[in-house]
């Protein structure tokens, strides 16, 4: 018997926001990101204004969590453009995907800490 798996859906994350599109902008996943699921937590890039997952690691700015992907995307090959929450709401902690790197509690907490400062809080 054919196993199937889901996986998060578009914006399953999201328990509030602000009406209208307030709480929303359409961004960049940098190319060679891979793939993004929805629901991961994203880092902006100086240099290029490009996303990618928020790592730990990371020294070009995408380091500092700044938006949540409300839809997946493969970005492997090219650029793609999608909707992020940027500010203005509550999300389920639970149904968020981190960078493989950010993975102790602490490193998700600072994560969830630096969203709030931008009005994103992680229940």
């Amino acid at each position: 018997m054919t196993v199937l798996v889901e996986t998060r859906h578009p914006g399953e994350f999201i328990l509030s926001e602000a009406n209208g599109q307030r709480s929303r902008e359409a961004i960049t996943i940098a190319s060679g990101a891979g793939i993004i699921a929805a629901g991961t937590v994203l880092g902006k890039v100086t240099a290029s204004g490009k996303y990618l997952a928020s790592a730990v690691g990371a020294t070009d700015g995408s380091q500092t969590p700044v938006a949540i992907a409300i839809y997946g995307a493969d970005a492997s090959a090219s650029d793609v453009s999608i909707s992020a929450i940027v500010r203005d709401a509550e999300v389920n902690g639970n149904c968020l995907t981190y960078h493989a790197d950010r993975d102790q509690p602490a490193e998700k907490a600072a994560a969830n800490s630096a969203l709030a400062t931008l009005g994103v809080i992680v229940r």
